[in-house]
């Protein structure tokens, strides 16, 4: 039987938070295996848990107890500049808001994780060539030049996704991708982030649309810090 490959894998994970008066526990156990390529939704009202989840996955927090194994090796020992470089190197993230530089064109966006590299080597004509091509294959290649109020908010969660595959990251985080946008945006959207997938990219995905989630392979859902469900969707 061939062994599958795990993009990720999260063990007993805890995460609590002292508010001083009271102990927030916003995870309480959660033990979950990322195999390449799974695309993974996660669902759950507000307090279920799931935001501090995705924030454990993208390694921009450490688990109070509980282990969270990412490119073999375990988060928790890493130092924090082994965790930037882990950011920067395996995970690209997609924000419901977009986060974008608004002074800076979209070539200059997308470009943002290349300055982070381990090292810091200046940005070559073969990056930029990389970024339009990125660019070119989430349907930007107009728009270079553009600055984010420029753009629509559909063009500027393009944005966002071609600076999240800037790095070519073993995994894709994405946090409400379609929260800001219409249907038939969100629907654009959905269509990259599901031709990623088929290309073999790993994602995780939280939303709080059913139809949305519905697009994932599998869905989790959160509710008072523990997986109170799964799904497989099975088209």
């Amino acid at each position: 039987m061939e062994l599958v490959k795990l993009a990720g894998q999260i063990i007993d994970l805890h995460k609590y938070y002292d508010l001083g008066s009271v102990v927030v526990k916003a995870l309480r156990g959660v033990s979950m295996d990322f195999p390449e390529g799974d695309f993974v939704a996660i669902m759950g009202s507000s307090g279920s848990g799931k935001s501090t989840l995705l924030n454990l996955l993208g390694a921009l927090d450490r688990p109070t107890h509980g282990n969270y194994i990412l490119g073999g090796r375990d988060v928790s020992t890493m130092t924090d500049d082994d965790l930037s470089q882990a950011r920067n190197e395996m995970i690209g993230f997609i924000f419901q808001s977009y986060n974008l530089i608004s002074q800076y064109t979209v070539l200059e966006n997308i470009e943002v994780p290349l300055h982070y590299r381990r090292g810091y080597p200046a940005i070559s004509a073969t990056d930029r060539n990389r970024c339009v091509d990125v660019a070119t294959e989430v349907g930007l290649a107009e728009r270079l030049d553009h600055r984010p109020f420029q753009l629509s908010g559909g063009q500027q969660q393009r944005v966002a996704i071609a600076r999240a595959l800037i790095n070519d990251p073993e995994i894709i985080l994405a946090d409400e991708p379609t929260g800001n946008l219409d249907s038939k945006t969100g629907e654009e959207i959905m269509q990259i982030l599901d031709r990623l997938n088929r290309q073999g990219r790993t994602i995780v995905m939280v939303t709080h649309e059913p139809d949305i989630a519905r697009r994932a392979k599998r869905q989790i859902h959160m509710k008072d810090g523990v997986i109170a469900g799964t799904g497989l969707f099975q088209g």
